[in-house]
């Protein structure tokens, strides 16, 4: 099956759409001294500075630290009072802890960068919040499509649509996917040949698999669950699907194990069934790749993957979500994708920083550098291969986890077990972040510290039988 198969059915349906005036249009608002699209007008360095540790080093009060210590639930109302400044991880100064943070998405230290605070700062003082309403309304002005152009270029793709979330925007992808069949059907319902076979990883996002529920819920789709990066199991559903419509969606780089999907196989199995293929690119983005266009920057098949879905809370350091895609599939989905539609736009300031932190996080590509020595650092350290900055340190049970835990919060690590529901029983895991912001010191410590709690040469760091169920 030739691809030009999904963009004849995109246009189909949105013939349709425009038929029943049901066609969405995203009209920007001007705000005046707002956008610069000079790249030189943003400050950039060439290595770390004494903010980046901002990214990296948090604290707590005395009665968080010692309720975590007992494991006892917490509203969140600990927060204790004012304190002096602690100065060195796992002490106490007044009635605070600092410790070093192992456990954040902020993968380059963006979040504390001077140009982005910078763009942030003078975007609140010009325009306040910006327009307050759903980007079909009055939400969506020049900052937001500046952005969004800026993400298009970076994932080398058409256009670019900007979510609240990276959760909505899984959420509202799949849902406009569910719309094809349902435009498409010629009854009220699709018949189940005329719905659409949605092929997931068994590992995939919450956000991923609670989209396919909700398409699912309208009988527009029917799910298939491919085990974790099993192209021989996915090949085997693909060969017995009967319906014509086949999206494979899929993490590029997974959150809880650290691993990356197949792109390269799945290359070969799009060419072989005509497939369109969509991946959630949130933990990669920026990391990967050259330029941090992400995985498929990375394993050099951009043209291949069709849709790229990634966030801008993780390595940008800021907030929201985006759908990088052709200009007929961001019409499809601005005006079916319900998560989108009846969200309130992101406000104007973090658009703003979000941009900065885009031209940052091209620009200086030490920061990427930086992060890649981090992941060799604890590999020569550990004996364990890890294969990016995601490290899942499978232990077992939860008590096992929890006192793991623990014990790295006495040493002045903020590093939280990983339990069920998120992952399998018996999986129970310690998931280790790092970062550019991160020092050599900062991964040999680490290091030091869990030795005495784990044992690197009987630990598990990759947990095949888990399924997650739609």
């Amino acid at each position: 099956m030739e691809m030009g198969c999904w963009n004849e059915w995109v246009e189909q349906t949105l013939e349709k759409l425009e038929s029943r005036k049901l066609l969405r249009s995203l009209r920007p608002i001007h705000l005046s001294d707002g956008t610069s699209a000079d790249e030189e007008e943003f400050e950039c360095f060439d290595g770390l500075r004494q903010w980046d540790r901002a990214s990296v080093e948090v604290e707590i009060s005395d009665t968080t630290f010692h309720r975590w210590l007992q494991d006892i639930p917490s509203p969140g109302d600990d927060l204790g009072g004012s304190g002096v400044a602690c100065t060195e991880a796992g002490t106490s100064a007044g009635r605070f802890r600092k410790l070093i943070l192992f456990s954040g998405n902020d993968y380059l230290g963006l979040s504390s960068h001077p140009t982005v605070i910078k763009a942030a700062t003078q975007a609140v003082q010009k325009h306040g919040m910006g327009p307050r309403g759903s980007a079909l309304i009055c939400g969506y002005t020049n900052y937001h499509r500046l952005l969004e152009s800026s993400l298009a270029e970076l994932k080398n793709k058409e256009d670019c649509l900007l979510c609240p979330t990276g959760f909505s925007a899984n959420m509202a992808f799949m849902t406009a996917v569910g719309n094809v069949s349902l435009l498409l059907a010629k009854d009220s319902q699709p018949s189940i040949d005329e719905r659409v076979a949605v092929f997931s990883d068994a590992l995939n996002h919450a956000s991923i698999i609670d989209g396919i529920r909700l398409a699912e819920k309208q009988k527009s789709v029917a799910a298939f669950v491919y085990r974790h990066c099993d192209m021989h199991h996915l090949n085997e559903l693909l060969t017995n699907c009967p319906v014509k419509k086949k999206v494979v969606i899929t993490d590029s780089l997974f959150s809880m194990d650290g691993d990356f999907a197949p792109l390269l196989a799945l290359m070969k199995l799009r060419k072989k069934h005509g497939f369109l293929l969509a991946i959630d690119d949130a933990h990669a983005t920026f990391v990967c790749g050259k330029t941090g266009g992400g995985a498929a920057e990375l394993f050099n098949c951009i043209s291949d993957v069709d849709i790229c879905i990634g966030t801008l809370s993780k390595a940008a350091g800021c907030h929201g979500g985006y759908i990088a895609c052709s200009k007929k599939w961001k019409q499809l989905i601005q005006s079916r994708g319900r998560s989108f539609i009846f969200s309130t736009s992101t406000p104007v300031p973090i658009i703003a920083a979000a941009h900065a932190a885009v031209v940052v996080a091209k620009k200086e590509k030490w920061r990427r550098k930086a992060i890649w020595n981090r992941v060799q650092d604890f590999r020569d350290m550990t004996g364990i291969p890890i294969t990016s900055p995601i490290i899942s340190l499978i232990v077992g049970s939860e008590e096992t986890a929890l006192q793991a835990s623990r014990h790295l919060l006495e040493f002045g690590f903020h590093i939280t077990a990983i339990r069920p529901p998120t992952v399998a029983p018996n999986s129970c895991r310690l998931r280790i972040t790092l970062s550019a912001a991160h020092t050599l010191d900062d991964v040999r410590n680490l290091t030091a510290a869990l030795s005495q709690c784990v044992n690197f040469s009987e630990i598990g760091f990759y947990c095949p039988s888990w399924n997650s169920r739609l």
